[in-house]
């Protein structure tokens, strides 16, 4: 019983030398989920600066434990020279990875050449973004797959951005000298036009040995159908020149068949009107889909937040409805950001 008191009345003693110590842990600690619940706000570029942040409280805390540690200078400053080493080696060892990949990302986070929701094109990889973090950009491809670019390989790599305001979607096909240039011009624009572009226009891309390249363009203003679009362009452009008694075959089919008076096209056939198909963009880019959602979303949050400051000091007593009717507009679509993102994690 005597020892257990003695050891009782010992402890205060050990444990205030520490207290420094479980300060700077207990503060680092707080300012962390500080940071933790800043970086889930709906504004713009929240979730880097939090990150940026996270680090380098770590380090400062780091720092300070060592700092306020009961023990003599001399241990402290080695200790120092420890931490200062650890983190050169670090920095040199993944020089080309992490630290590479932090500093790409900042450069690519400065220029804001596309958000969640655009369609890239990094070389051979193409899809829609659906995460941009600090150290990578994550897209969803034609086939679904989510494939990860490391922002170093992006900064590295031209980078093919279409534009969310429209895109001009294009298709090829190469017929024979003797169809009338003006002829295949008309039958591909109307499979343009009955596709759903507008303003098409058509190139003659190449005169070959065999046969002429055409090139039948129009303009797509919604880029979420982009997948269906090309394929529907192909589709009419298939329906038109065969409709037209015009034969897509190879050029050298054409010079060396040996048969009749026999055509190359399908016979039209009664189909029956089939209900709509759902589009595939909806399957293929689902995730791509929702990151877009909730870019609009967080871009609304931030146009709201500056309307509001913009009523407030203005100073008019009339503005109090406005602000209060956009604020409540503000927690509706902060209440929809949250719960867009709990899905996204879950």
């Amino acid at each position: 019983m005597e020892k257990l008191q003695s050891l009782l009345a010992e402890i205060p003693g050990l444990l205030l030398p520490l207290l420094p110590l479980l300060a700077v842990v207990a503060f680092a600690s707080l300012v962390l989920y500080y940071l933790s619940k800043k970086g889930r706000e709906p504004s713009e570029g929240a979730r880097y600066r939090s990150q940026w942040m996270t680090l380098l409280v770590v380090l400062v805390a780091l720092c300070a434990a060592i700092i306020v540690l009961p023990v003599s200078d001399s241990l402290q400053g080695n200790l120092l020279t420890m931490l200062g080493l650890l983190l050169t080696a670090i920095i040199t060892l993944s020089s080309t990875t992490i630290a590479a990949n932090a500093m790409a990302g900042l450069m690519i986070r400065s220029l804001e050449n596309f958000k969640p929701g655009d369609f890239i094109q990094v070389n051979n990889h193409f899809g829609r973004v659906t995460e941009q973090d600090l150290f990578h950009i994550e897209i969803q491809t034609e086939d679904r797959d989510l494939l990860t670019l490391p922002n170093v390989y992006v900064a590295a790599n031209p980078v093919k951005v279409v534009h969310a305001s429209g895109t001009v979607v294009t298709a090829e096909v190469t017929l024979g000298y003797e169809l009338d240039h003006h002829d295949i011009e008309k039958l591909l624009k109307q499979a343009a036009e009955d596709a759903g572009l507008s303003e098409p226009f058509v190139y003659v891309m190449d005169l070959g040995d065999f046969s002429v390249c055409y090139r039948v363009a129009g303009f797509l203003e919604n880029v979420r159908t982009l997948l269906s679009a090309r394929s529907k362009l192909r589709r009419h452009m298939l329906d038109k020149l065969h409709g037209a008694d015009v034969e897509i075959v190879s050029p050298n089919f054409m010079n060396q068949r040996q048969v009749a008076d026999q055509t190359f096209i399908p016979r039209p056939q009664y189909r029956p009107r089939l209900a709509e198909e759902k589009a595939p963009e909806a399957i293929v880019f689902d995730k791509a889909e929702k990151a877009q959602s909730l870019q609009e979303l967080k871009d609304d949050y931030e146009e709201l937040k500056q309307e509001v400051a913009k009523l407030e000091a203005e100073k008019d007593a009339d503005n109090k409805a406005k602000i209060e009717k956009k604020r409540r507009s503000q927690k509706a679509i902060r209440l929809m950001i949250q719960r867009l993102e709990e899905r996204k994690e879950s």
